[in-house]
């Protein structure tokens, strides 16, 4: 009996050095097969030209160059546009192109789910059902840029997608190994060779996780959802708090390891009658006094049976006028997409009862 094919895309560069060596190939090779894989997005072995024919086909014969697959994408009035993608076992994902004047930002999943069940989020409400391999995760940029040049080949010269987050579905420090050896891919060369000032990771406030990530040396911009300015109220939208309480996350970003000129993002869900208040706001700036901060203060994007409103303008722009008063960068982002269901989650569970 024949044994499975192994994903090719599932071994980290030491990992495939050592592995073709053992093939008889030379491990120089790997280099070679992660810019295909990666950098051009070679969906198989005969693509790969500078790779000898006789070194391809005993490629083939061992591995397969398994990816997601596209099954659904829609575009929103505003340029914002939602990708459903396909894993191998069954489970969907999404990812996020948000375009803006001098970026395109894609925002990417690390779970199926989330097991945080944070109140305001539909992911969360979906419950957890598996972490992505690192592969995965990577894959989704490479299927978007394929996607954004048309079925034509590209290049990191010509690439379209400038700046990834991971803050789609899932808690990218839940899944800390697969993210990490998948920012390795994204920032890496070979690999998708992004700027790790062009990549930030957006986690809920696993402390023992931001720490690990901090002693690790992994480079990437750093964005912690806190949404919440006292623990009675992160308590109740956020489940997370009540092992990780604000007083603990705030210390592990005061110590988190800062490269000069950078800042760990806060981002802040505003709830109204929740979190919106002239209050908050202050409580706010005190909390991250001695932080090296800037906070992006989000107007909640209702979602049908939500139990939370999204505040009124005149109440973000006051809130945002308080931090800015303190000396805080307070930036106002706007939901996006949301003629086509972008929060993380909606498409994928408009698919799932679609199905039922």
């Amino acid at each position: 009996m024949t044994a499975p094919k192994r994903n090719i895309k599932s071994l980290a560069l030491e990992e495939l050095k050592t592995l073709l060596a053992e093939l008889g190939c030379k491990p120089f090779r790997a280099g070679q097969l992660f810019a295909w894989i990666y950098s051009r997005g070679a969906q198989s072995f005969d693509e790969m030209t500078n790779i000898a024919k006789a070194e391809r086909t005993l490629l083939a014969s061992r591995f397969d160059l398994a990816s997601l697959s596209l099954r659904r994408q829609e575009l929103s009035s505003d340029g914002t546009r939602k990708f459903l993608f396909e894993l191998e076992d069954g489970h969907t994902v999404e990812s996020v192109l948000i375009p803006e004047e001098d970026r395109q930002t894609l925002c990417i999943s690390s779970q199926v789910g989330c097991a945080q069940a944070c109140r305001f989020c539909i992911t969360g409400g979906g419950g957890f059902q598996r972490n992505l391999k690192a592969y995965e995760i990577a894959d989704q940029v490479v299927i978007v840029e394929k996607f954004l040049a048309g079925g034509k080949k590209y290049s990191p010269e010509t690439r379209s997608i400038t700046n990834i987050v991971l803050m789609g579905m899932g808690e990218p420090l839940a899944n800390f190994d697969e993210v990490v050896k998948a920012l390795a891919i994204i920032t890496g060369e070979p690999g998708l060779g992004f700027s790790t000032r062009r990549v930030t990771l957006s986690t809920a406030g696993l402390v023992p996780e931001i720490e690990k990530l901090g002693r690790s040396g992994v480079k990437v911009n750093l964005a912690v959802s806190l949404n919440a300015t006292t623990d009675e109220v992160r308590d109740r939208i956020m489940p997370v708090n009540k092992r990780y309480p604000i007083k603990a996350l705030l210390a592990a970003c005061r110590h988190y390891p800062l490269e000069p000129r950078r800042r760990i993002t806060f981002e802040y869900v505003m709830l109204h009658g929740v979190n919106d208040s002239t209050e908050d706001a202050l409580r706010l700036t005190k909390l991250l006094r001695g932080i090296k901060a800037k906070i992006n203060l989000i107007p909640y994007n209702p979602s049908p049976g939500s139990e939370f409103k999204r505040p009124p303008d005149a109440a973000v722009k006051r809130f945002q006028h308080i931090l800015q008063e303190h000396d805080y960068t307070a930036l106002v982002r706007e939901s996006r997409g949301r003629d086509i269901s972008a929060a993380c989650g909606q498409l994928r569970e408009r698919e799932a009862k679609a199905e039922k």
